[in-house]
């Protein structure tokens, strides 16, 4: 209604990274949460632009933490200089409605653009595949910043619902507030159901009724998906890129999977599923010619998708927009396959295959097969180095609270594995260790495998 397009900043990253994010934007005003003044203080003195910016403070008076007030005035004094206006639509329901920047690696964040028909498709198609209905109450456990929040800032206004937030992701908060104010949604990375999973007896309070989670990021292992609708959460996968407004791909349940062991009900719950009803094409095939692969569970291609659900493009760079979109297809770098009911499954990212002796391993498929051990809360699997085979998986492991990472325990891990997976795939090491995370809350494959690199210098009788 402002005739605004709207940024949301990650409040997870660095100073030199939110002032690029300004600069790049060109963004006029900004409002601050106090509790992160400070920061935005720093990153507004290392942006060119950040003597021009209309800063706005919010002072939340619930929270009792240090913050910094930095703006010239705040946001209930903002609104007290606006003027009532009567919405109306936009005149091409292609212009920008939002910016969201993707979390950058090993070079600079790239901002991807949303159009107001994108995400108006996006909210309606939130409420038609997960059926959420009138005045949900949902729950936020995933940042609100991460994908412009999943788009359900918008679905849940659509449907008259309640939005219930939390500073922090805390377990036992989350069992405390879907108790107390009756949430019906939530979603939430696998981290998220982790947490859930792994929290306290004593404060996983029981659940109200039914409480549907959605959960996405990373491929959810089949044990974790068990674990959590064990807890009473009935869980839904699906699948998407902040490049594709959030969820393309959704896990439909199907009536026959109740005939099934619990076991194999997990695993095709932890799938990515089909397409969402408003969502376009998508499709898996070839990285260089697009040509679509065969619906077999065997032939591994990259997930391709094209329709109004695509971003319109990366902001002032073209070249990268192009790379994107070669073939006229969006490429999401994200390998699969196509099983033989229409589901697709990914195997990996294009970039973390690992090709030991000439064949190709998911550390997907690997990563599954190390989760089923019980002392496994998280496991992130990498090439490493191998002077016979090239490279082979390497595991990084966070165990349970109190449990010590022995060379003992790393062996019987390995062992359990290789009830699992092909000789070749199980891993030749297990490192114990905290898994790295970007601002998104993503794992960092890339410093794992320099970590990995190193390991295998160092301990080069571990090569088997």
């Amino acid at each position: 209604m402002a005739g605004a397009v709207l940024l949301t900043l990650n409040t997870r990253l660095e100073p030199a990274t939110i002032a690029y994010m300004l600069e790049h934007s060109e963004a006029k005003v900004i409002i601050v949460d106090t509790s992160f003044g400070a920061v935005m203080g720093d990153a507004l003195a290392q942006a060119k632009t950040g003597a021009g910016l209309l800063v706005v403070d919010i002072a939340d008076p619930q929270y009792t933490g240090t913050g910094a007030r930095i703006g010239a005035l705040d946001y209930e004094a903002l609104l007290q200089e606006g003027r009532p206006v009567e919405y109306t639509p936009p005149a091409d329901e292609w212009d920008s409605i939002a910016l969201s920047y993707t979390s950058g690696t090993t070079s600079r964040p790239k901002g991807v653009v949303y159009s107001h028909r994108g995400c108006h498709l996006q909210a309606t198609d939130t409420n038609l595949f997960w059926a959420m209905g009138r005045h949900p109450v949902f729950l936020w456990t995933s940042p609100m910043f991460h994908c412009n929040g999943w788009h359900f800032p918008w679905t849940v206004v659509l449907l008259a619902g309640t939005h219930v937030c939390l500073r922090e992701v805390a377990p036992q908060k989350i069992f405390q507030l879907i108790a107390a104010e009756k949430v019906t949604h939530l979603g939430g990375a696998p981290t998220v159901l982790s947490m859930l999973v792994n929290a306290p007896k004593e404060h996983q309070v029981p659940l109200h009724g039914p409480v549907e989670i959605l959960t996405a990021g990373a491929p959810p292992t089949s044990a974790l998906v068990q674990a959590t609708e064990a807890l009473g959460f009935n869980l839904t996968q699906m699948y998407g890129l902040t490049e594709t407004y959030g969820q393309v791909l959704i896990s439909e349940h199907k009536e026959e999977y109740t005939l099934e062991t619990p076991d194999v009900q997990a695993r095709l719950k932890a799938r990515q599923g089909v397409r969402i009803p408003l969502g376009g094409r998508v499709t898996v095939g070839d990285m260089q010619t697009c040509e679509e692969k065969p619906h077999d569970g065997q032939s591994m291609g990259e997930i391709l998708i094209r329709g109004n659900v695509v971003m319109k493009g990366y902001l002032k760079n073209e070249k990268a927009t192009e790379e994107a979109f070669a073939g006229e297809w969006f490429h999401s770098g994200d390998l699969a396959v196509v099983e033989q009911d229409g589901y697709i499954q990914i195997k990996d990212r294009a970039k973390d295959v690992i090709i030991s002796g000439g064949e190709n391993i998911s550390t997907v498929e690997v990563e599954e097969a190390v989760n089923k051990h019980p002392a496994v809360v998280e496991v992130a699997v990498v090439a490493q180095p191998h002077e016979k085979w090239g490279e082979v998986p390497c595991a990084f492991v966070t165990l349970k609270s109190g449990l010590p990472g022995t060379e003992e325990l790393a062996k019987e891990i390995m062992e359990s594995a290789k009830a699992h997976l092909a000789k070749f795939k199980v891993p030749k090491r297990v490192i114990f260790q905290d898994l790295p995370r970007n601002g998104a809350g993503k794992i960092q494959k890339f410093v794992l495998r320099e970590v990995a690199k190193k390991d295998a210098a160092a301990n080069p009788k571990s090569k088997l």
